[in-house]
């Protein structure tokens, strides 16, 4: 199989996550984000979005990282980040879904404000949208955080594919100013996560920032 990803961006990082902790090798190929690589009529011929990461397994293209954490586990024997019950597999479609709908759209805003814009020259934060992420943080991270309270992982009792697609929008907490420290036990959780294989596994270089003319 291959993986066309950013090392970087935390919807590959999520995906990666699901292949080094089930022990499933993937042909990685880096879309350099960068110099809009993404955007180019071949790579946009399979994933029409402009967006990584896309998995090639022998031809069946599949977009959307959470979709291919699914994707990945399904065809793992004997896996258990993925419950086989109705109600265990919703429950975790839930928070897979309430990832995508809420805690990483609220993230993103910090990332490309306080990260990424200062490690590709693009100036500094707009002042704006780092309030805006902020508000949308203030919303969202206090569901994750009260739901942890007296819980290790997310749901089933289980490391699942919950946790790392949440963890994975936390990846850049720091870098990113994510204000989490207002919230043990999100926090707490994540400290867990960061102590997976896994994690350690996936962890990206941290490329040093832009120089500004």
């Amino acid at each position: 199989m291959k993986l066309f990803f950013h090392p970087l961006s935390g919807n590959s990082r999520r995906v990666l996550l699901v292949a080094a902790h089930l022990d499933i090798p993937l042909e990685r190929i880096v879309v350099d984000l960068t110099t809009g690589k993404q955007r180019e009529a071949s790579y946009l011929g399979i994933n029409p979005n402009g967006r990584v990461p896309v998995l090639d397994d022998g031809g069946f293209v599949l977009w959307e990282s959470r979709a291919i954490m699914v994707y990945l586990a399904e065809k793992t024997p004997g896996q258990t980040l993925l419950p086989t019950d109705a109600q265990g597999r919703a429950d975790v479609n839930r928070w897979l879904f309430w990832c995508s709908a809420h805690m990483a759209p609220a993230n993103t805003v910090l990332v490309q404000e306080n990260f990424v814009k200062q490690r590709t020259g693009r100036g500094p934060p707009d002042p704006a949208e780092v309030a805006r992420g902020e508000a949308l943080f203030a919303q969202t991270a206090p569901v994750l955080d009260s739901h942890l309270a007296g819980r290790t992982w997310v749901t089933q009792e289980r490391l699942t594919l919950a946790d790392l697609s949440l963890a994975a929008s936390f990846a850049l907490a720091g870098p990113a100013r994510l204000p989490i420290e207002g919230y043990a036990n999100l926090r707490a959780w994540l400290g867990r996560v960061q102590e997976l294989e896994a994690w350690q596994r996936t962890a990206p270089p941290m490329p040093p920032p832009a120089a500004r003319s």
